[in-house]
């Protein structure tokens, strides 16, 4: 068995205090974690566009990180990321995942993140509905913002990756904007929720309407061979959205339609310090986790893949 090396132990310890001081700052002073992350994180690796309508709804407002022109890929072609937050489908905001539009963005992707409908005001299938007309916004503005319209992913952690996995598998809701699933280049889940019939979440139960949930309404029931290809990670031990039944069962469905699918577990990470740690000062908090969502959307990362399985 190898030893950890002296400057990845010295890693690991930076970013265990960086971690714990983030939180400390945050008890200290009264401010939400994500808010300090974000304190924290560059605001000069990228360009930004707020506030953007994608409907016509209030809430259909979305934000943009386009890259500096320093990060062009080799290619000339950048990919463009559409990233769902998580939170149930009833909390969650734009503004807190600036960490991620930076990540992302730093690296040479276009991100577009966009708020969708929260339950109880907005139940099933309003927000998937939201996140199909975010998506086809940003096919319609990919060749604007200087992204490859042949390249957009849909991404989403939680209840962002059921977002996510729903508009890549269940060609109906992009079909009802005039777009199709085959537009797109692949779609990442982080910890998504796949197949969670009966709903035991009090929030979740609100949010479908149970026990009027149609079976339909799972992502698993929606995998064909013409299902996009797709990049799934989870933490190991995720005691909120089980990995083995969601993130397994998911894999397992898209192997047997015969479409290409990478797994990623991290032992190192929880349901939340998964997505936590795309965040700059905490990189290295039992992953990386970037690295192989580099890879998936074409652009080299410096990062090691040490600590996935």
């Amino acid at each position: 068995m190898s030893l950890p090396s002296f400057a990845s132990l010295r890693r690991r310890r930076s970013a265990f205090l960086i971690a714990f001081s983030v939180i400390a700052a945050a008890v200290l002073s009264a401010c939400s974690p994500v808010k300090v992350l974000n304190g924290l994180v560059p605001t000069d690796t990228y360009r930004f566009q707020g506030g953007i309508a994608y409907g016509r709804a209030p809430h259909q407002l979305l934000d943009v990180y386009q890259p500096l022109p320093s990060t062009q890929p080799a290619s000339g072609a950048r990919p463009l990321v559409v990233f769902f937050y998580g939170g149930t489908w009833t909390t969650g905001d734009r503004a807190s995942y600036r960490f991620m539009g930076e990540a992302l963005a730093a690296r040479g992707a276009l991100v577009v993140v966009p708020d969708y409908g929260l339950s109880p005001a907005f139940t099933y299938p309003a927000f998937v509905r939201d996140s199909a007309l975010a998506v086809k916004w940003a096919l319609d503005n990919a060749v604007r913002l200087g992204a490859d319209p042949k390249q957009v992913f849909v991404m989403g952690h939680s209840s962002g990756g059921y977002n996510a996995a729903m508009v890549a598998l269940d060609g109906r809701w992009l079909g009802e904007v005039g777009a199709s699933p085959a537009q797109l280049a692949g779609w990442i889940g982080l910890a998504g929720p796949y197949d969670f019939l009966p709903i035991i979440d009090p929030q979740a139960r609100v949010a479908f309407n149970w026990p009027d949930t149609p079976r339909d309404s799972q992502p698993l029931a929606h995998v064909t061979s013409e299902s996009p290809r797709a990049l799934l990670m989870a933490a190991s031990k995720d005691d909120l959205v089980y990995p083995d039944r969601n993130t397994g069962q998911m894999a397992a469905a898209l192997r047997a339609a015969g479409v290409p699918v990478q797994v990623r577990l991290f032992d190192d990470l929880s349901h939340v310090t998964l997505v936590g740690a795309f965040a700059r000062p905490i990189q290295w908090l039992g992953g990386p986790v970037l690295p192989p969502v580099m890879d998936f959307l074409g652009l080299a990362s410096v990062l090691s893949h040490k600590g996935a399985r």
